[in-house]
């Protein structure tokens, strides 16, 4: 090899060897939280502790500081509906399965019981008298009627939003529900129970006459201790003249959620690929660079808990800060980093626009393709921090992954197509400001 082009292609071992490191540590961390051992990082089998306890590991093993006291953990304690037994529903002799043939509403209640039900009309669902004939412990006894039936195939627009909104869980408060449905299966968190059972069936899997068997053991628990996971990297020390006052340096903030759905039974769980293991994923790899590469401002990075029950971790923080909320320079926070292929979204971009032309900018030579502004919107982390004035983006990707909230997001499923770029356009961020 001619000695003049030795130190390009050292430099480019170095740089390949760079990539397929952070690239490898990203699918580490991913897979890890993935995992059956972490059950969704949710609230049965200690998922979402056993999670906070990984993430505070991999913080240590960084080198991050606590940024209070010497721990990175912040607890809190909240409401949260379970379902942490065996779980059954049969349609005639046939068992279905969890995720893939019906869902149990999140705020579902127990049920063990042969379902006798009524299909209720679209006349019955809204004229109110008639809606009442169901729910009246009196009529539900001269009729004989313990559950009802709803076909959603034939709703749609106002009355399919009314239905879903209103209508449904009132009846789930008063009787059992069974909802047909030939909607994506796509499930949540709750923290409000009802009192009866409400089931989300796939269409394709039930034929009007059909006998419906449930046996779902439901659990609130008013008092669950969820936990924020916080460390920093400290600011550069900088040179004072000896007539200069001390200032304190100002903070950037990175955050990511790491909690998901967790499972539904004792067997099946969410494994939040997507949503948002990468999130905690690009997190850490930041917290990794960032590390070594300190800047003016002082970096904390905080892996919120509670975002899939309404933001809790979040909401918490701000109501309990670890920092002076006014001494935040800016907060990066980043959702479903597994793919990229049509670019990001920023939320707030268009709320920003300074700051938001200044990251198209940075992406001057399309290491990113799309890069999408918004307005301000109350779907993760960042809106508290938003509310009391800290200047705030959302970030996510877009792609042709659309596992969202399903048992089908999986480690598998990520491209992490555009992580490594992505990496690089938020480091360039971070170091402009």
């Amino acid at each position: 090899m001619c000695n003049r082009l030795l130190p390009v292609f050292l430099c480019c071992v170095l740089f390949a060897s760079f990539n397929f490191g952070q690239l490898s540590e990203a699918r580490r961390i991913t897979k890890q939280l993935c995992s059956p051992n972490f059950f969704g990082r949710g609230y049965v089998k200690k998922g979402d502790s056993l999670a906070a306890r990984f993430i505070g590991d991999e913080f240590k093993k960084i080198g991050l500081q606590p940024l209070k006291g010497n721990s990175y953990f912040q607890s809190f304690q909240h409401a949260v509906t379970t379902f942490p037994r065996e779980m059954v529903v049969m349609v005639d002799k046939d068992t279905l399965l969890p995720g893939v043939d019906y869902l149990v509403d999140p705020n579902s209640g127990s049920s063990k019981l042969h379902w006798s039900y009524k299909q209720l009309s679209t006349e019955e669902l809204f004229d109110p008298a008639l809606f009442q004939k169901y729910v009246s412990n009196r009529e539900k006894e001269q009729a004989g009627i313990t559950s009802v039936l709803i076909d959603l195939s034939s709703f749609k627009g106002d009355s399919l939003k009314r239905l879903k909104i209103d209508i449904i869980p009132n009846l789930a408060q008063q009787l059992d529900v069974v909802v047909l449905t030939s909607e994506k299966l796509t499930h949540s968190v709750g923290n409000e129970p009802f009192p009866y059972s409400l089931i989300y069936l796939n269409a394709a899997k039930f034929k009007l006459g059909q006998s419906i068997y449930t046996h779902i053991y439901s659990k609130f628990e008013p008092e669950h201790y969820s936990t924020n996971v916080i460390g920093m990297v400290p600011a550069l020390p900088t040179k004072k003249r000896f007539f200069e006052k001390e200032t304190q340096p100002q903070t950037l903030f990175i955050t990511a959620h790491y909690d998901h759905l967790g499972g539904m039974g004792n067997s099946t769980y969410f494994p939040g690929a997507n949503d948002n293991a990468s999130g905690v994923a690009m997190l850490l790899d930041l917290a990794r660079y960032f590390q070594q590469h300190p800047t003016k401002y002082n970096l904390v990075f905080i892996a919120f808990a509670g975002e899939e029950l309404g933001l809790l971790g979040s909401r918490y923080f701000v109501n309990y800060p670890w920092v002076d909320l006014t001494n935040i320079r800016f907060l990066l926070n980043l959702d479903i980093m597994g793919s990229g292929e049509e670019g990001i979204t920023v939320v707030n971009g268009s709320k920003h626009t300074e700051a938001f032309q200044r990251l198209v900018n940075l992406n001057a030579d399309n290491i990113i393709p799309t890069i999408k502004s918004r307005g301000e919107a109350a779907n993760s982390d960042h809106y508290w921090f938003s509310q009391v004035g800290v200047p705030s983006f959302f970030v996510y990707t877009m792609g042709p992954n659309k596992h969202y909230h399903d048992i089908y997001d999986t480690y598998e499923e990520l491209s992490f197509s555009k992580f490594e770029p992505l990496s690089e356009l938020f480091r360039r961020y971070l170091e402009s400001f």
